[in-house]
């Protein structure tokens, strides 16, 4: 059984007391018994406080991005070690707004994975497809050219440990949500798409999450389907309550 996993992306949003207030919310509405992998991602500027705040408590704390360099003269750049040196344990890689507003190629993409692995980060590799791709039927193609990309030179052992995203770029932000129908369908060719990669085991071990318009009333229909394994949240991960409502829809 695959463990659901859901992370909240803060994206630029938040103060850092603001951020302090969210996760030790979150921890307190935590039932101890809780069998879902948590995390946050706040902005990079607020990692050390959120993960002082985090404590002892099962939240995992990610950044939003990395530079694939180890050091070096990259004004306003963050590396992997850095993360790492900090607490951090994931990194989210490739999300829509990083390939769309940032114009980060997949090939940079893959950079940034090799980087976030030797370090010891879990990232979090987002993939999907914008409303006039969906539209002409590009959708499977997009998501597996996204995948190929992203990943490649990734071992089998490493891809394991790799989270994957599914965020249809057309539902991100936009109160749209990809039916669970649609969602599990992309989910599906996937997991299609990792098994001939690599094989039926490692497949069957890779969590994907769903991004997009995840809130509490449409969480548990979503989570429900066979392939999806948890979510990427963005608004709705603001709020503890709204949060942890996604976390029980799990």
């Amino acid at each position: 059984m695959r463990r659901p996993f859901i992370a909240g992306n803060w994206k630029m949003n938040s103060t850092r007391a603001e951020g302090i207030a969210l996760v030790e919310g979150i921890a307190k509405g935590l039932a101890a018994d809780c069998s879902v992998e948590v995390a946050v991602c706040p902005p990079a500027l607020y990692l050390d406080a959120i993960v002082a705040a985090a404590g002892d408590s099962p939240i995992g704390v990610g950044a939003q991005n990395i530079y694939f360099e180890a050091s070096g003269a990259f004004t306003g750049e963050i590396s992997a070690a850095m993360l790492k040196d900090i607490g951090c344990q994931y990194v989210i890689l490739g999300h829509s707004e990083r390939r769309h507003v940032f114009g980060e190629s997949s090939s940079l993409i893959n950079k940034k994975v090799h980087a976030a692995l030797a370090a010891g980060l879990v990232p979090i590799v987002c993939v999907g497809e914008l409303l006039e791709e969906r539209e002409t039927g590009k959708t499977a193609d997009v998501v597996a050219e996204q995948f190929y990309g992203s990943l490649a030179g990734v071992s089998a052992e490493q891809m394991e440990s790799i989270v994957l995203a599914y965020e249809p770029v057309w539902a991100i932000g936009t109160g749209k949500v990809a039916t669970p129908e649609q969602a599990e369908a992309v989910h599906a060719d996937l997991r299609k798409v990792i098994e001939a990669r690599y094989n039926s085991a490692v497949a069957e071990k890779v969590r994907i999450q769903y991004g997009g318009s995840v809130k509490p009333d449409n969480a548990a229909e979503l989570l429900s389907q066979p392939n999806i394994d948890g979510a990427l949240v963005g608004g709705a991960a603001l709020k503890a309550d709204s949060f942890l409502g996604i976390i029980a829809g799990a």
